[in-house]
């Protein structure tokens, strides 16, 4: 199978990169991306073929508005010369190289949720001189990206929430749930350091903010423990001011550090100590980290919203909370309860085991590439 991938950007360490990684070594696969950054995102990718497309820049300073443009073009405007049989999509707007190209399979990890689910809180987070271009770069994307979706014949969806996504901004409803996976054998659990971790880049829609007003509340009755924050920052000002913003409420709280340079020996470590796993993020359209943490054996206390809805069985591999008070109360549950924390991680890892192995996730992926490519018949 001569398989061709295309990525918007490769500039972080998440769930998205890891998926695409796994896939793009299994097939010795070329990427194709507008934005690379050998140092800031995993050091594998340097062992492939990644080529960059397009261009960055122009008059817009670097941001959400100038990357979806660049990225947006760059895929648009490609015609792939390659001799392959596939070419599988993943972040958008990676997949508009549907536009020029035929046997696209597209790994759609969500639809862009800046001109869709989350519009209207991105909206809000602009001043009142950039709404108006945000609207109308919106709407423009919104035409373009659905025209393109039209043309696409095979859809596969991260999570059950990314395929009802999927139905309701495209009105596609032939697209498949495929969970990515995990390496078992990567994670450990060595006990229990008392500290709590919620690894994921900084954002506004990861809502570090709701860990640390969870773990303020929680250290009132319980000191001695820490909350480790650890992910990328992009260089985007707004993400900037989103992690200076979390640095400084940070401050006023005992024990929070903040950690942005983790590299994935040092995560695993990470979570292989931790008390328990915190997940806050915004209706995530999957969510990896409750993955990991239940591969480490470790209890996730995650906020009721999204994607982690159905990797979480609430009371068995973790819990599902629905205000920072609650979260709280489910960390000083797992503190104080060490035998539940240990009965809540090993379900966790039986979870990982019969649920979200790679072997698993290729027997499926594997059938539609092969679909994909007899378009070509």
């Amino acid at each position: 199978m001569k398989l061709v991938m295309t990525q918007s950007n490769l500039t972080l360490r998440g769930g998205a990169e890891r998926v695409l990684l796994r896939i793009a070594k299994r097939y010795d696969a070329t990427i194709y991306t507008v934005e690379y950054d050998k140092r800031s995102t995993f050091e594998e990718f340097g062992d492939l073929d990644v080529r960059v497309v397009g261009k960055r820049g122009g008059l817009l300073p670097y941001g959400r508005v100038s990357q979806g443009i660049s990225y947006g073009l760059g895929f648009y405007n490609l015609k792939i010369k390659d001799d392959y049989d596939v070419i599988n999509a993943h972040v958008a707007p990676s997949h508009w190289v549907g536009k020029n190209n035929e046997r696209v399979l597209w790994y759609c990890h969500t639809p862009m949720r800046e001109i869709y689910d989350l519009y209207r809180y991105r909206l809000s987070l602009r001043g009142f001189w950039q709404k108006p271009v945000y609207v109308a770069g919106a709407t423009v994307m919104r035409a373009i990206d659905q025209s393109v979706v039209r043309n696409i014949k095979h859809i596969i969806a991260n999570s059950t929430n990314t395929q009802a996504r999927i139905e309701k901004y495209y009105n596609r409803k032939d697209s498949i749930v495929l969970n990515g996976g995990v390496d078992r054998s990567k994670y450990s659990n060595r006990g229990d350091d008392r500290y709590f971790l919620y690894p994921s880049r900084f954002s506004p829609n990861k809502r570090q903010e709701y860990a640390l007003r969870a773990f303020e509340k929680f250290s009132e009755g319980n000191p001695g423990y820490r909350l480790i924050l650890c992910g990328s920052v992009s260089r985007d000002p707004m993400y900037r001011r989103y992690y200076h913003d979390i640095e400084k409420q940070a401050k006023g709280i005992r024990g929070v550090e903040l950690r942005t340079d983790v590299d994935d020996k040092e995560l695993y470590r990470l979570y292989s100590g931790a008390t328990a796993v915190l997940f806050t993020a915004m209706d995530e359209d999957y969510g990896l980290v409750p993955i990991e943490s239940m591969a480490s054996g470790k209890p996730v206390i995650a906020v009721n919203e999204g994607g982690v809805k159905e990797t979480v069985i609430d009371g068995e591999t973790g819990f599902l909370v629905e205000s920072p008070n609650a979260m709280a109360e489910k960390m000083e549950y797992v503190a104080r309860h060490a035998g539940e924390a240990e009965r809540i991680g090993r379900n966790g890892i039986d979870r990982v085991k019969r649920h979200y192995s790679w072997e698993s996730f290729f027997r499926t992926f594997d059938a539609e590439l092969k679909k994909t490519a007899k378009d070509k018949d």
